[in-house]
């Protein structure tokens, strides 16, 4: 690995005691079209992920489901023996079916298999992060969370997860998450047109907890906007980036881990999110999801 020319915008947020960058790297688009079976192109993959690396990107966004087990396959391919400034933050709590769905598997006994199926694909003893996918691929879905996350509560106790989050929650099943145990950050879908989640974040921010908006960039729909595509024409970049730039400037513990499967698409996303938003954009941008 090299050793990284300039430092990554955003600086740094800690999980629990897990320094990473704040421009992370989401795994998910290494896999086949609709996220199954391996990519079209295998070197490609690889090259990608050590490109990040070699950006200076520490933290890496995963699940054994993408694939289902491809993209930690991948990671282990590229970059095993770790950086030991690497960190691989996991997700369980949902599985693949044979028609391309998410149905949940949130059973303790489903979780304890997840966990073992990313400890051996990514080539550890221990997860640095693994967040309960919670809800359905529609969004957040209300209900109590305890058995499941006291499933992962347990295997943390047994040395096998470092720190716990939740993904696809809700503000009540994070906050019942945090009276069970500690956790270091939540994944929900957050970006300038979906901004359910503003008093969450805020409140995190608080409490030292890291958020991670997955779909940053719209996800299978771009994001569309006058006031995005203004900007972004005012400063000369394009409007995903200035929506990348906009979530690392609307709080210091928003992490991003936008996704790709080019070299070249997440060198644009690292120059994308360094644009820096003055308070005239920053206010023309805030009515986009309002």
């Amino acid at each position: 690995m090299n050793t990284p020319s300039a430092p990554l915008p955003g600086g740094t947020w800690p999980l629990g005691d897990l320094p990473v960058s704040r421009f992370g790297y989401g795994a998910m688009q290494l896999a086949g079209p609709g996220v199954t079976g391996p990519p079209a192109d295998h070197e490609g993959a690889l090259a990608v992920l050590r490109e990040a690396v070699d950006l200076g990107v520490t933290h890496v966004d995963t699940a054994d489901a993408y694939g289902p087990h491809v993209t930690n396959r991948l990671i282990r391919e590229a970059l095993h023996p770790y950086p030991d400034s690497l960190r691989l933050v996991t997700k369980v709590g949902a599985t693949r079916d044979a028609a391309g769905g998410w149905p949940p598997a949130r059973r303790p006994e489903e979780l304890r298999r997840a966990v073992r199926e990313n400890l051996e694909n990514l080539g550890l003893d221990a997860l640095d992060v693994v967040n309960l996918r919670l809800g359905d691929a529609a969004g957040p879905v209300p209900g109590s969370l305890a058995e499941a996350f006291g499933a992962l509560v347990e295997l943390q106790r047994q040395g096998l997860v470092r720190h716990l989050g939740v993904s696809n929650a809700t503000p009540e099943q994070v906050a019942e998450a945090r009276s069970i145990a500690p956790i270091v950050c939540v994944q929900n879908m957050y970006n300038l047109a979906h901004r359910q989640d503003d008093a969450l974040i805020d409140e995190l921010a608080g409490q030292g907890i890291a958020y991670v908006p997955f779909f940053p960039l719209g996800g299978f729909s771009p994001l569309q906007s006058s006031a995005l595509t203004a900007v972004a024409a005012r400063l000369g970049g394009t409007p995903m980036s200035v929506a990348l730039a906009w979530l690392l400037q609307r709080s210091p513990n928003i992490l991003l881990i936008p996704g790709t499967s080019s070299v070249a698409h997440l060198r644009e996303n690292v120059a994308g999110a360094g644009l820096r938003l003055s308070a005239d954009d920053l206010a023309e941008l805030d009515g986009i999801g309002r």
